[in-house]
Formats: C-alpha cells, structure tokens, sequence
C-alpha cells in the first residue's frame, strides 16, 4: 500500500480534490452531510489534499466544460449550492492552487479549520460566484468561517509555508496512484474514485461535450463513513 495517499490514522478519511471540479463539489457535500447523519462529527476527520487538474492537465479548467456539467451534476444534489458563473469571463478564476495552499496552511490551525476553510471555498465558489483565486477573497472566506485564524492564514500565504504540501500532494497523486477529482482513501486501503457517479461525455469531451451520468448511488457516502467508523 502506497503510504502517501492513504490516512495515517483510522479516524481520518483522506480525500484528493480540485476545488474547480464538479463532482468534488457534490462528493465533499456528501461527505459532510453524510458524517453529520451518522453522528460522526468530531470522531472522523477529513484530510483534503490537493489534486490540481492544471498541473495534470497542464491548462486552466476550461469555463465551458465546467458550466457543462453544473446542470447535470448540479441536479443530482441541488442542496450542495450551484450557480451559473454571472460575472465577466476575466473574473473568472484561472487558477486554483492559491486556495489549494490555503487548504493545506490551515491544517497548522486544526482539521477542523482545515475542513470548514475547503467547504467554504467550494460555496464561494460554486454557489456565490466568487473568484477564489484572490488573496483578499480567500482571506475573506476564512474569516466568515469564524473558525480559521485570518492573520495567522494571511502569513503563512505569505511565506508560501504550505506550497510544498500542495507540490508533494500532486506528486503522490501522479502516474495513476490517484485516478481522478474527487477519490477518497481509507486507512485499511479502501478507496474509491468519484463515489456512486458513472458519467459518460456525449459529442466530444471536457470542454466540447456534456457529461452524461450513467448512475449514480448516493448512498455510498453513508457506507464509506460507516465503515471508517468500524476501523475506530
């Protein structure tokens, strides 16, 4: 077993993302949802690291593609918070590893700072239309989370202290190790990549196409956190 993608405790489930990446969107609302119905709050942890589609793909994460799938994925749980993106196309974000980095410094915080910082990343971005690239706008996110020291953030973006947890967690995820945005790994080696969804690209791919889901079973969210529990 591949030690640098998996948690190093039973209590932690570990989860690859991009934070510009719809079925992350869905699957990370799941997640939480999930723990929250389980009554797992406090007792299982999840550790984001970073699965940066522009370093893998070696190109920004194309508007188009993206609106694309926000009314397909978007259907599937319209409570996670979706929207059109309404501002000019140069507001949009052309990177996400800034607020990536962000993620990974607030660990030096907690995991629970860690947690509500990403989740309130995604909601500025998917539901709010906010350019999460920017430093003022994710400083701005910490601070409604009232749970992430803002200055304390604001420095280590600074110093660029958490950069190379971004690079490391990239590099752990590259030739094949981790499949794909979202996938999620578990301490006694269960993973699973994009949970519950089958998606199929009709006339062409990300970007040219639209995304055409297969199936989808929400419940494997429920039994993921289950079993994470069993290993308490």
């Amino acid at each position: 077993m591949d030690e640098s993608r998996y948690p190093s405790s039973p209590d932690t489930i570990v989860v690859f993302t991009d934070l510009n990446c719809s079925f992350a969107h869905l699957a990370v609302h799941k997640l939480h949802e999930a723990r929250c119905r389980l009554g797992l709050e406090g007792r299982i942890w999840f550790d984001h690291r970073a699965f940066p589609l522009e370093l893998f793909n070696r190109t920004v994460n194309e508007r188009p593609g993206v609106d694309s799938e926000v009314a397909v994925v978007g259907g599937l749980e319209p409570d996670a918070g979706w929207r059109l993106w309404q501002g000019p196309d140069w507001t949009y974000p052309v990177t996400m590893l800034p607020p990536l980095e962000a993620v990974q410094a607030a660990k030096r915080q907690g995991r629970h700072a860690s947690e509500q910082l990403d989740l309130a990343l995604r909601k500025a971005f998917w539901a709010q239309g906010r350019c999460i690239s920017q430093r003022h706008v994710i400083l701005d996110v910490a601070e409604e989370t009232t749970v992430v020291d803002v200055g304390e953030l604001a420095a280590d973006l600074d110093t660029g202290r958490a950069r190379a947890d971004v690079m490391a967690q990239y590099e752990a995820a590259r030739e094949g190790r981790v499949n794909c945005s979202p996938h999620v790994f578990l301490a006694d080696g269960t993973d699973e990549a994009n949970p519950g969804i089958r998606v199929d690209w009709v006339n062409g791919g990300f970007g040219v196409g639209y995304p055409v889901i297969g199936a989808y079973d929400p419940t494997v969210f429920e039994r993921l956190l289950g079993h994470a529990a069993s290993l308490l």
